[in-house]
Parts: structure tokens; C-alpha cells; sequence
């Protein structure tokens, strides 16, 4: 029973959270800019693009959901900053880069604004990046080196904040 309310959390979690950023706020964008959803492109370079938006949007979502992966399994938490993981997790994509879920889901915006050839969702995607770009320093870093210390300062001394490193670090 209560591995079943663990996973309703992270269930919630991810509803209200990624979803509404990759799923609903894209459609109501879509509804609204009077851009064809399901047109398939008529040029070669439409094709390129709405490959390349399936691609990056795959990649982004395997991203995102191994990050969901190991805040189960390795941090006991979920991705809401109301249920955060009890341990720090610093293996996996999180030995690359501090913020990989958040990685995913630009990726995941990224491909949709490209599969559909769509500039609003573009600016979506851009403007979410920017959010996160100010949320992160300001508001999450201060609360994870609060609630993790020392440890969570070392693994900001040793994985960057955006950019991945190419070498995991093992710390």
C-alpha cells in the first residue's frame, strides 16, 4: 500500500508539473496561434525540421524520465518541490549537470516547437529556459544547499548548472 501512495505522488508530481509545461500549455498555444497541428510539411526542410523536433523530443523525454527514475528509486522523493527527494542524487544524468529533468523537458519543448514548425512553442521553450534560468540560482540552489550542506555544495563545485560536463563526476 504504500509503494501505491508513493507512486500516486509521483504521479501528481508530474501532472501538475512537467505536463502542463510539455503538454497543455503547448496545446493551448497551438489552439491559439491558428497553426495547423497535424499538416505535414510540404518541403524537404519541414521534413528535416519535424525529424529533428521527434528526435530532440525523444531525447529530452528519455531524459527527463531516467531523472524521474532515479528520485524514486535513489532520492525517495518526487520532482515537486513540495515532496523533494530525502537524499541528494548525484549519479546518472545528475553527474553530468545539476539540472537534467529540467534539460528534458527544454528538449521536450524544443521538439515540440520543431516537429510542428511552430514559433510560439519556440518562444514557449525559450521562455520556460529563461524561467528556469532564474529559478534555479535563486530559489532551488538556496533551498537544496539548506536542506543538503556541504554535500551539496562540493556537487555544485563539481557539476555545472547547464552546460554538461563530458566526463561524469564520480564525487
Amino acid at each position: 500500500m504504500r509503494a501505491i501512495g508513493y507512486l500516486l505522488r509521483h504521479l501528481l508530481a508530474i501532472f501538475l508539473l512537467p505536463f502542463m509545461v510539455a503538454v497543455l500549455v503547448p496545446r493551448w498555444i497551438v489552439q491559439r496561434s491558428d497553426h495547423p497541428v497535424l499538416e505535414l510539411p510540404a518541403t524537404l526542410a519541414g521534413w528535416v525540421l519535424a525529424a529533428a523536433g521527434g528526435v530532440v523530443g525523444v531525447v529530452g523525454l528519455i531524459l527527463f524520465f531516467s531523472c524521474i527514475a532515479r528520485f524514486f528509486n535513489e532520492g525517495r522523493g518526487t520532482l515537486a518541490p513540495w515532496d523533494p527527494p530525502a537524499a541528494l542524487v548525484v549519479r546518472g544524468p545528475y553527474a553530468h549537470v545539476r539540472n537534467p529533468m529540467i534539460s528534458g523537458v527544454v528538449l521536450l519543448l524544443v521538439g515540440e516547437a520543431l516537429l510542428l514548425r511552430s514559433l510560439p512553442l519556440a518562444v514557449w521553450a525559450a521562455a520556460f529556459a529563461a524561467l528556469n534560468a532564474v529559478y534555479l540560482p535563486f530559489v532551488e540552489e538556496p533551498m537544496l544547499r539548506a536542506r543538503f550542506g556541504e554535500s551539496y555544495a562540493t556537487y555544485c563545485a563539481n557539476v555545472p548548472r547547464l552546460i554538461p560536463r563530458l566526463r561524469p563526476w564520480s564525487g
